[in-house]
């Protein structure tokens, strides 16, 4: 195999694999702002308290979705570099 390209299964397996971490993060950031929501409406938190924390559930999801993206394209990597 030339080292300088990729074959089409690996830019395949990439693909896959960006499309897999985007999607997860989207469901983990959406998750984690889902939750900042229902505590807002669970504890009745009213006035501006409402939008810091609902500003604060929309940060921390999406810093959780970034991590997972970065996380599993890193995986992959090590994977890779390993021969798997």
């Amino acid at each position: 195999m030339d080292m300088g390209r990729e074959s089409r299964w690996e830019k395949d397996a990439m693909t896959v694999e960006i499309v897999f971490a985007l999607v997860t993060a989207t469901v983990l950031g959406a998750a984690v702002f889902a939750l900042s929501f229902a505590l807002t409406l669970a504890l009745g938190v009213t006035g501006p308290a409402r939008g810091h924390t609902l500003t604060g559930g929309a940060l921390l999801g999406a810093a959780a979705g970034v991590s997972r993206v970065v996380r599993v394209l890193r995986r992959f990597d090590a994977r890779r570099r390993q021969g798997h």
